[in-house]
Parts: C-alpha cells; structure tokens; sequence
C-alpha cells in the first residue's frame, strides 16, 4: 500500500488501493499476522542430531495420539527378532499420516529400543505414551501393489473378536452379526481382511477374518459341539406357515409339515445352520451389489417369513383382497381328482403323479408333501407366471425354503414378520382369527421365543423385519415396504447383477 502511494498509479492500481482500503481486507490480514505469529501444538521434537549417512536407511515419524488408536499392528520376526509393522489399519492415524507402511522395521519407540522385546512390550509402550510419539523406523523396500477396492458383503455368520484368540490385536478386531452389511476395503492379508460396518460414521476400519479363516473357523467350531437337535426341533415345529392360495391346501400342507418336521428330532442332516455342509459354512460372506429393478423387468417376488401363529397367512391375504390387480398368489400342483366345480389352473394344477414325480427330481418344487394319498406343492414355474403377467407373486415360506428362492431371476425380497410385545399380542389377538387351531394351545411366551429363534438362526436372509400388532397397521407397512422393494435401490446378491444370458439354470 505504501508503494500504491508514492509510485503514480494506472486506474487498475488505484482500484486495487481502493480494495486494499476496505474494512473488511484489512480485517483478514489483521487476523492473517496475528495467527501467523502464535505458536499451536503439537510442538515437534527436534530430530536427533546423528543420522546415518545413508539417508534412505532410516526415517524419523512423528504421530500425534490424541485419544485414538494409532491404527497399525505389529508383529516379531520369529528367525530375526525384530519387530516390523505387520498391518497399517484403512483409515486410521498411521493411513492418513502416510508415514508408516506394511514391513517397516521398527527400531525406536520415543527413545526406547525395541530389539530384544516381545510385541507386547511395544504395545505397553504405546499406550502410555500420549500426545507426540517419535518412531525410528527402517522403511520397507518400495512394493508396487494394486490399489484395493472396496468390496460390500453380507455377513452370513456373527463373529466376535472378544472370543478370538488367533485374531493379532483384538483391539482392532470387528465384530458382526448375521445381515449386516460390509465394506471390506484390504484384503491383501489372506487371514485378516479390513473391513467397515453400514452405515457407518468411522474412517476406521476394523479386521474380520477372511472368508478361508472364518471357514476354518465355523468348521473347529461345529465339530466341538454336540449336535442341537432340541433346538432344530423347536423351529421345525413353530415354523408352520402354510404357502399356497387355496384353503385346503393350506390344510394339508399344514399336516404335512407337522409330520414331516417330526422327523428333525431324528434326523438334522437338513438343517440350515447345524449341518457342516451348510450355506452358512461354505459361504460365510455374501458379495452384494446395489440393485435397483428397471420398468421393464418382472416384479420382485415378495416372501413373507414368520411362525405359526404370527399372522403371515393373515397378512398376505388381506394384500390380496385388498390390491387383487398387484398382488397374487401362485396356484399349487396336486395329484389328487378334480372336485365337481373346479377347474385345472384356477384352484389347482391337477396332474398325474408320474408327473408330480417328475417335477420333483428336476426340483421344480419348492415345497411339497403327501397328505391323504395325494401330493400337493408349490412349483418355481407357478411363480414365475405370476411374475410374468407384470403382478407382484406374494407368497409365505419356511426359511429353509429361502435358499431355493434366492436366484437372480425371482430377485425373492424376504420380510420376516415378528409378533409384537406381549401385552399388544394379547390384545390383538382377543377377537382376531390370527391364531389358527394349529397353535392355539401355546401360550405368547412360546410363540415369542418360537419367532426369536427364528430369526436369529435366518435374520441374515432377511430384507426387511415388520411388526404384525395390528392387521390393518401392519398391511400399510407390508405395502409401504413392498413398493420400496419394487422401486428404489436394495443390496442384492452379486450374481443377480449378472446379465441374464449368462445364467445357465433357473435355481442358483
């Protein structure tokens, strides 16, 4: 400004005087001179005054902890001795300074030597040092390596890094439980992958272990424990939710079922969770990919998942009777004579039973059973008609059944309808004709622990979870959700991204 007052000036330099001039220029760089004259923490210690000749060979890395893990792992070289940096944590204090990387050797912890100490020495060293921590460390040879990105899973299985004794630093462990939604951004590590919960607000990521270690894990796990029939038998025999349209199918593939599910008590060989040949175990992580369904795709098939007596049948009836031109239910296959009065593909599909046979050695049943001499169930290719004349196919099913659902042509979303709390149940349930003959005689104690079973064993095949209170409240939900599953983006399996000629069967 002084050099704008003396030197004779262009209308430009007199104009940028005029600015200089204003309060509110000379304001910011009054605070400009004040602020640059002051002194912040941290205050960084002086580097030592002898440094190897070689300046490649070491490096000095000075971190601020300030209340937060540093967010590297470390580990002892069992031939050396020497304790190098295992792992830096996605988005942790070590990531974002981008000083510390994978291999460094670690010489100097704030002026302690490290060499001839256990990881757990270090480690002590670590968590009483607060504010400015200096590191003398000896950095890796340079690695090209390929940039990782970000993979989303659903967790099949919970794990727990508290219960973990092979996890590396159960500080930095994640846990997860069945459903919940992954991002895993490193898997370079073939044990420990580093992974975030959704939704998440943390930059930090956490280790889970990889899909072999979890493997390895789930099988230890399951030939240690004794097998849990009780437990298998109780969701067998609270899991009765008829699936087809016509009332005495319903009735007949209710005794069918009872039936059948006695047979859990001897046998446990199909269950989802107990068997070592299991989905669960095989695949522990589920790769999902975000979806949303074009206008000119068939509508999403919508399955409805509860126990007896929760209300299901209830439910996707009275979607039904209430939208008819949206919703419709698919029409089962039986063995049994036409009755006066009814009609092939309106009540039924009435066919031989060669053909019923048939059908189910090409597993086109989803469920099936014989009661009275005839055979009745419920085929993929009635849903699929449904779904192809542009109406939305509603259906309840047993859980087990969900894995023959799940393919990339039905896009199945799954709700799991829940009883509400005790008191509400037994008002609700007062005058309702919710609670059929079959599960009449429990009490509300039972049909809760039934549900919690259920869901707990299967939550991770599960879209979406609706309270069953009151019908008609819990209908406009049913409705509400279901136009969220026809319209706006939901995480679905990765294969159901694949194009559809590259498909090769119905059931994946």
């Amino acid at each position: 400004m002084d050099d704008l007052k003396t030197v004779q000036c262009s209308d430009e330099g007199r104009e940028l005087y005029e600015i200089l001039q204003s309060p509110h220029i000379q304001a910011l760089l009054s605070s400009h001179d004040s602020i640059a004259r002051l002194d912040y923490e941290p205050v960084l210690p002086p580097l030592p005054e002898e440094l190897p000749g070689d300046q490649d060979a070491m490096r000095i890395v000075c971190l601020v902890k300030n209340n937060q893990p540093l967010g590297a792992t470390i580990k002892r070289d069992e031939e050396t001795g020497e304790i190098y940096i295992a792992r830096v944590i996605h988005g942790g204090l070590a990531d974002r300074s981008g000083l510390l990387h994978t291999g460094d050797l670690l010489l100097e912890v704030n002026g302690n030597p490290v060499e001839g100490l256990e990881p757990e020495q270090v480690i002590q060293i670590l968590i009483h040092s607060q504010g400015t921590i200096l590191f003398k460390v000896i950095p890796n040879k340079p690695q090209t390596t390929a940039t990782n990105s970000s993979v989303f899973m659903r967790a099949m299985v919970d794990y727990s890094p508290q219960q973990d004794w092979s996890l590396p630093c159960p500080d930095v462990g994640m846990s997860f439980r069945k459903g919940q939604l992954l991002e895993v951004v490193d898997q370079t590590d073939g044990h420990w992958w580093q992974a975030r919960r959704l939704p998440t607000t943390s930059s930090c990521a956490g280790l889970i272990p990889s899909t072999s270690m979890l493997k390895s894990k789930q099988r230890e796990q399951w030939w240690s424990q004794p097998l849990p029939i009780d437990t298998c038998s109780a969701v067998c025999a609270y899991s009765v939710s008829p699936l087809c349209a016509s009332a005495g199918f319903r009735r007949s593939l209710r005794l069918w079922r009872r039936m059948a599910y006695r047979g859990c008590r001897l046998s446990c060989s199909s269950c989802y969770s107990c068997s070592p040949h299991s989905t669960s175990l095989s695949n522990p992580y589920e790769e999902v990919v975000l979806y949303q369904r074009s206008p000119q795709e068939n509508p999403r098939l919508i399955v409805l998942v509860g126990t007896s007596g929760v209300g299901v049948n209830e439910l996707r009836k009275n979607l039904i009777r209430m939208k008819p031109s949206l919703f419709k239910g698919p029409i089962p296959h039986t063995t049994r004579p036409m009755r006066e009065g009814e009609q092939t593909g309106r009540e039924y599909h009435f066919v031989t039973r060669e053909l019923f046979e048939y059908m189910v050695c090409n597993n086109r049943f989803l469920e099936y059973g014989l009661c009275r001499g005839h055979l009745y169930g419920t085929s993929s290719d009635a849903i699929r008609e449904v779904l192809k004349k542009g109406r939305i196919c509603i259906i309840d099913a047993e859980p087990h059944s969900l894995h023959a659902l799940r393919s990339r042509k039905l896009k199945p979303y799954v709700i799991f309808i829940r009883p509400p709390e005790r008191d509400v149940l037994r008002l609700t349930r007062q005058h309702a004709r919710i609670l059929t003959s079959c599960c009449s005689c429990r009490d509300y104690e039972e049909l809760e622990e039934a549900s919690g079973l259920m869901e707990m064993k299967y939550r991770q095949l599960f879209d979406r979870t609706v309270e069953n209170g009151r019908l008609e409240e819990a209908t406009a939900e049913l409705l509400s959700v279901i136009q969220e599953a026809q319209e706006e983006e939901q995480w679905v399996p990765a294969p159901w991204s694949v194009p559809e000629d590259s498909e090769t069967s119905f059931l994946t």
